[in-house]
């Protein structure tokens, strides 16, 4: 009896909220149609239910361990960071599958990235192509360009690296990164009548606004084909791209052109360093906020993002188009520092993709006709743990912005060789149209859907 008032006062509450247009949180369970069985009564006052734009920020390796481990060192246990924020927030299953479509629990980002960007499962490794025949699969990108909207890809890895290449490329291995690097890939080889090198592919996409790291993938020769003799840049600039290097290169790319930024010759630097962990632990450490193998010049993830947002808009305005456009971001050396048991590299990693957050954010809410969705691809290694634990792998003590120490554990493989992705779900956050979608528990597969449906494609 004592209950009932108390439940009444909840049910009003929710209510009321509601009808002032902002969203409950309440217990959801997954569809197949991607979402939650509560969708109808959650998606009021979210606007719109077609979007113009589309934001997609990945955080490679971003599990909830590397959130909070950048959230508590940065800005403290109550603190929220911008990928916090967002007002409508659940998780999404990433396994990929074998050859016959059973489940393989752990995925690399290759079959990861593949099932937002063609809403099917496939084999790790794997770019964009089915797992069973080897046959491509269109992307999310490729249906935006079908559509008329403008595309862009901004990442810190490679842009042949996997998350970015699962967008504008199909390729039976993800080592197939240039035309040097086809040896997995003998069916994808021009001569054999394929699409040639993920490098190759992006440029033909043409792609609106590439940028990232993997210079020397794109310097190396094409050896087949329309290109035979020119490097993958010249190939890029004979198909109207413009080449930029460095931030000023970028600030003075102008829109009506697609821009490929090579701002790095590998992965670009990441933007702190500290000591790895060890065996033992280390002694407590604070993390070094600059990193000398940083180029001068070389442009921030947040920076990046801004720059690809305002050329992709201004190419469409100066197309005189009324559609808008997609763009992905990935904060990419996240999952690579994690796999190196680099703490400091890690979380700065995941303060640069916070960063970019908030550019999004900022950018809808001038332009509340975006969707902007932030997850990951995969979960990783980072464990926070007690002081007095003593992991058997490697660790490292961290003395926080707050002035606290903070243990980190990394114990998926043993000492001297690389952590490893693990299997459990992670997170996913949205703001604008479709954006409820991602509440309660659904599966990778379904951002597709997702992001289909928010701009009408067809």
């Amino acid at each position: 009896m004592g209950s009932r008032p108390y439940r009444r006062r909840l049910a009003w509450g929710a209510a009321a909220l509601l009808a002032a247009g902002v969203a409950v949180p309440a217990v959801a369970t997954a569809s197949e149609a991607g979402g939650s069985s509560d969708v109808p009564a959650l998606s009021a006052g979210h606007g719109a239910k077609k979007a113009k734009n589309v934001i997609l920020l990945i955080g490679d390796g971003m599990g909830d361990s590397e959130i909070t481990l950048a959230r508590d060192y940065t800005v403290g246990a109550a603190g929220r960071l911008n990928m916090d924020k967002f007002p409508l927030t659940g998780a999404y299953t990433t396994y990929s599958v074998d050859k016959d479509g059973k489940p393989d629990y752990v995925t690399d980002s290759a079959a990861s990235g593949t099932g937002w960007a063609t809403g099917q499962k496939t084999v790790n490794g794997r770019i964009s192509k089915t797992p069973g025949t080897d046959k491509a699969m269109p992307t999310i990108l490729e249906l935006a360009q079908k559509n008329g909207l403008a595309t862009g890809s901004v990442t810190t890895a490679e842009l042949t690296d996997a998350t970015p290449a699962v967008l504008a490329s199909h390729a039976t291995d993800r080592s197939c990164m240039g035309p040097a690097d086809m040896k997995a890939c003998p069916n994808d080889t021009v001569a054999k009548g394929g699409p040639g090198s993920i490098a190759e592919q992006s440029v033909n996409h043409k792609v609106d606004v590439l940028l990232g790291g993997g210079k020397a993938r794109f310097d190396q020769k094409v050896t087949e084909g329309r290109f035979a003799g020119r490097t993958v840049t010249q190939q890029a600039e004979q198909l109207g791209y413009q080449v930029v290097t460095d931030d000023k290169g970028l600030k003075n790319a102008k829109p009506g052109k697609p821009v490929l930024g090579l701002f790095a010759d590998g992965n670009v630097p990441v933007e702190w360093t500290g000591k790895a962990a060890a065996k033992g632990g280390t002694e407590p450490q604070r993390c070094v906020t600059n990193n000398p193998e940083r180029k001068a010049g070389t442009p921030s993830l947040a920076n990046q993002t801004r720059k690809a947002l305002q050329l992709l808009e201004a190419k469409q305005k100066g197309a005189g188009s009324e559609k808008g456009f997609f763009l992905q971001v990935e904060g990419a050396s996240i999952d690579k520092r994690d796999h190196a048991a680099d703490p400091c590299g890690q979380i700065g990693e995941t303060a640069a993709l916070d960063r970019a957050v908030k550019v999004a954010r900022d950018y809808a809410a001038q332009h509340p006709d975006t969707l902007v969705v932030t997850t990951a691809d995969h979960a990783h290694t980072s464990q926070i743990v007690p002081l007095e634990a003593t992991p058997p792998g490697l660790s490292s003590t961290l003395v926080t912005d707050e002035g606290g120490k903070l243990k980190v554990n990394y114990s998926t493989n043993t000492p001297g060789k690389a952590q490893e992705h693990t299997g459990t779900q992670v997170r996913i956050a949205a703001q604008g149209p479709q954006a409820e979608r991602v509440l309660g528990l659904t599966d990778q597969t379904q951002l597709f859907t997702t992001i289909r449906k928010a701009l009408s494609l067809r």
